[in-house]
């Protein structure tokens, strides 16, 4: 039989009616008593009325709230076992929120490290790219052990354009840790981590992290999740999320924000109570789906994933099969499982756990580690498609192989095709001619990423400006649209609405949240109109700005946009500049280089003052006569502007490019398309 459970919230929030059977009704009314705490205020002063067979019971709310299980998850496995002494878990959250600060605190009490032992801080970013802009690129593995029970945990990256590491980990994982900054609340990456755990059927604890900050609003962040969790459609057991307050700078968290523990134990307890343990066929053939591949030079391609069904052994003839069944054979040299901070040899791994394996030279992502006789592959993975592309070509500037190893058009292609292997969401295509690719990410930080990596590997090439990649649906053209949110202080308002609007931004939400004066603004907003917007908005807005995008969806082309008013100067022949010749050029715009620098023609040198460009000549010297003056001038020149690879990628424009070396980055007119103006 069934009933209806329902009550009189408190507040505009009307959670869904919770449909159960009477078969589950006595185990919902036994349930644990930590729920999240916006559900005690729904029904606070009212009692629970569950009707069944006309008949009227009464019991609390705080007796029916248990951890979330999604039922359609459970229904697909229900013929399967469930393996009690091991949880895996991803840690997700919008880019900055502290998850892998919250990581750290998890490992030092967990005493992964030796109590004298130098650990530094974010120890899960160990690229020194990762290091130096302060984000996770890569999703990264660990484990701990508490009470016996082991928990695998995959850190995974922030950022919206890394959104295909976190949409590939999910598939090795049963629940996640979804982090919440205790003052921002859901943000644009916020709800498209959330709505692929939800999509898993994954359970989900919500961390809010940072509580100990002056501004925190608790309140408000659980009741803004809440409405995400009932835009997202998710379940009535996935609304009933568990809820736990962390410091994750302090190593502290508890059920309140008032009463914190001394250390993450609350966390724990949480995690081995709410999610569950992976469901396995045990005595079933084995499979597992590799979900990540490393490299190392001892050992070659090591293949990363969740043991679905059977057991691994060193030693083991395995096929290896795709998804559409193609099948091969291989045998699995070494094999690894994740103990504390590292990977340790072992002879057997068992369906549930994460192992490495070693062995398969030719594997991929994707492709299912099979049972020799009778394995059958596993669904492959599927991540979103990209949004931006860009060109890579080789470098055909007067300094080509002055600091590059490599440059010519194989090495360029051999190594943006085995990036591919990796990086699922990325895409390679053959450009116009021999020596020019199109390379296709989510968004100019996932392809600058690739750019920045390749420079440092001892690449020399060129890359053109971003473009957003259409589609044409009956015969309409359909452009990509992200969802901007901008944090700004209050007197900058105006900058920012005008700024936005010129690039065809539609405002859907405005509110102040009487945090020292700052506005936060909704935008819905082209692809196009996003380039380049970063280095203006903080420009207008004294560099006080904070800007988030996330992809939303395609729709009508918006009409042409302007991404820049202002020309460039322009190198007018080759040789080194000098500071008689930058004296008067810097009257002309603000300038790139200064004294002593090599230049080449057709090199961009400097922002023009006025639209359109200006070539100029910055290697002129001060004529040498045999008339002596009474004293020489002294020349004050300004400092020259330092321009990133992120800012450089930004400022060109459809006849520039950006030449790439490993220990310069220029910028520069395209010549093919000078010589067709000509």
């Amino acid at each position: 039989m069934d009933m209806a459970i329902g009550a009189r919230p408190t507040s505009k929030l009307t959670p869904k009616p919770i449909l159960l059977s009477s078969s589950n009704f006595e185990s919902v009314k036994r349930s644990s008593t930590n729920g999240p705490s916006w559900l005690k205020r729904q029904f606070l002063g009212g009692p629970l009325s569950i009707k069944m067979d006309s008949k009227i019971l009464s019991t609390p709310l705080r007796n029916s709230v248990k951890c979330s299980v999604s039922e359609a998850a459970t229904e697909k496995k229900i013929q399967l076992v469930r393996r009690d002494g091991i949880r895996n878990i991803a840690i997700v959250a919008h880019v900055d929120h502290g998850k892998t600060t919250l990581v750290d605190a998890m490992l030092r009490q967990s005493k992964v490290f030796r109590d004298n032992q130098f650990v530094q801080e974010r120890i899960m970013d160990s690229n020194d790219l990762e290091r130096e802009r302060g984000i996770t690129i890569l999703s990264k593995n660990t484990s701990i052990t508490y009470k016996d029970t082991k928990i695998n945990i995959i850190d995974t990256p922030g950022h919206s354009d890394f959104g295909g590491e976190v949409e590939r980990i999910l598939n090795m994982v049963e629940g996640v840790l979804l982090v919440v900054d205790s003052v921002e609340g859901p943000m644009p990456q916020t709800r498209f981590v959330l709505k692929k755990a939800l999509e898993f059927g994954h359970s989900v604890i919500v961390v809010i992290n940072k509580i100990d900050r002056p501004s925190a609003r608790p309140d408000f962040v659980i009741n803004s999740t809440f409405e995400l969790f009932i835009e997202l459609n998710a379940t009535d057991e996935q609304c009933d999320f568990q809820v736990i307050y962390a410091s994750g700078l302090k190593g502290q968290a508890g059920l309140s924000p008032e009463n914190l523990s001394d250390d993450l134990g609350p966390l724990f307890e949480t995690v081995v109570r709410c999610i569950p343990g992976p469901q396995i066929a045990k005595d079933g053939s084995l499979q597992m789906l590799a979900t990540n591949i490393e490299y190392d030079e001892h050992k070659g391609r090591i293949a990363i994933g969740r043991l679905h069904a059977g057991m691994l052994r060193k030693g083991m003839d395995v096929r290896i099969c795709t998804s559409e069944e193609q099948c091969r054979f291989g045998r699995v040299s070494e094999l690894f499982a994740y103990e504390k901070f590292f990977r340790v040899p072992t002879e057997l791994v068992e369906a549930g756990d994460i192992c490495a394996v070693c062995g398969i030279d030719d594997i991929q992502i994707g492709e299912t580690i099979a049972d020799k006789a009778t394995g059958r592959p596993l669904p492959s993975i599927k991540v979103e498609e990209p949004t931006v592309r860009m060109a890579f070509s080789i470098n055909v500037s007067p300094f080509v192989g002055r600091e590059g190893k490599y440059v010519t058009s194989r090495n360029l292609r051999d190594r943006l095709y085995r990036e591919l292997e990796r990086n699922l969401a990325m895409k390679v295509e053959d450009g116009e001619t021999s020596d020019t690719f199109i390379v296709s990410g989510r968004g100019t930080l996932h392809i600058t990423i690739l750019i920045e990596n390749m420079r440092r590997e001892g690449y020399e090439f060129m890359v053109g400006p971003p473009k957003v990649i259409n589609k044409t649906v009956n015969d309409k053209l359909l452009e990509p649209f992200e969802i901007a949110i901008v944090e700004v202080p209050e007197e900058y308002v105006g900058a920012v609405v005008e700024l936005l609007g010129r690039r065809r931004g539609h405002m859907i939400d405005m509110q102040g949240t009487g945090l020292e004066g700052t506005t936060f603004m909704k935008y819905k907003i082209p692809t196009r109109g996003l380039l380049g917007l970063r280095n203006s908005i903080l420009t207008v807005t004294r560099g006080t700005a904070v800007l988030n995008t996330i992809f939303d969806q395609y729709g009508s082309w918006a009409g042409d946009i302007s991404t820049r008013d202002l020309g460039s100067l322009v190198a007018f022949d080759d040789g080194t500049s000098t500071s008689y010749a930058l004296a008067s050029s810097q009257d002309r715009g603000q300038m790139f280089i200064g004294p002593g620098v090599d230049v080449y023609k057709g090199q961009i040198i400097g922002i023009h003052q006025r639209p359109g460009d200006l070539s100029l000549n910055v290697c002129k010297k001060k004529a040498a006569t045999n008339i002596r003056s009474n004293k020489e001038q002294t020349v004050v020149l300004d400092s020259p502007m330092e321009y990133s690879l992120d800012d450089c990628i930004e400022y060109i424009q459809e006849d520039e490019l950006v030449e790439v070396t490993p220990l310069s980055i220029r910028m520069c007119k395209n010549p093919k398309m000078t010589k067709k103006s000509r």
